[in-house]
């Protein structure tokens, strides 16, 4: 049931044109203590291939493809599926002690969620090998040295430093905002040509926009602008 409200609760923050940016968290002392081994161990419960594609893949696609940044406000531990769901947002800030773990070679699996196409593009091919292979646990300040979260702060500040960072990415234009994370995302896949095309007419859409005039309005009248996402 908890992976089905989260993919429902994404997909409709996706559709809301009043949301400009969402913050993703934990309850209690974990962010993600990934899948519940006592649901694999259900005489009912789906084969893995079948869990994967209709349950997890869905929020990671939806995380991935929603035009609103999310922010990882990693309050503790981000294991397995979990830390994939931490690595799935497009920025990512740390408790002092949350931890990131892959532990699915300890249980014979493989990486999942998007991890294996999203952790290398983080840390490098090299470091994500080795979280895979080896699975030991990273702390918050190793993530920090890595690249993996951009931010470490005492917990006690965590979510007012989150939502400090979503309001500075909620007070840009909207389009402008959800055109640069498609862009940053088809970045991955592409070569520099395609990638400067892209940029280029992407670009033709921001600026014909009535927020790219709002912005160059406020430029001239040195004031905030005022965006409405048009």
């Amino acid at each position: 049931p908890m992976k089905v409200a989260l993919r429902d609760a994404l997909e409709r923050m996706a559709g809301d044109g009043g949301v400009r940016a969402v913050i993703l968290t934990g309850s209690g002392r974990a962010f993600c203590a990934g899948q519940d081994l006592a649901e694999r161990e259900q005489p009912d419960a789906a084969p893995l291939d079948e869990e994967v594609r209709e349950r997890y893949n869905p929020i990671i696609r939806t995380l991935r493809s929603m035009g609103q940044p999310v922010i990882a406000a990693v309050n503790g531990v981000a294991a397995g599926a979990g830390a994939s769901l931490a690595f799935a947002c497009d920025l990512r800030i740390a408790a002092t002690h949350a931890g990131f773990v892959l532990a699915f070679a300890r249980m014979g699996l493989i990486p999942d969620s998007g991890a294996t196409w999203i952790l290398p593009r983080l840390v490098g091919t090299a470091r994500a090998a080795e979280m895979a292979f080896v699975g030991d646990p990273i702390t918050a300040d190793d993530a920090l040295r890595i690249g993996l979260v951009s931010r470490v702060v005492p917990a006690d500040d965590l979510l007012a430093e989150a939502r400090a960072l979503a309001d500075r990415v909620a007070a840009g234009a909207p389009l402008a905002v959800a055109l640069t994370k498609g862009a940053l995302e088809r970045g991955a896949t592409v070569d520099l040509d395609e990638a400067l095309e892209g940029e280029a007419k992407l670009q033709g859409i921001a600026g014909a926009t009535p927020d790219h005039a709002e912005g160059l309005a406020a430029f001239r009248e040195k004031r905030a602008p005022r965006f409405t996402g048009q």
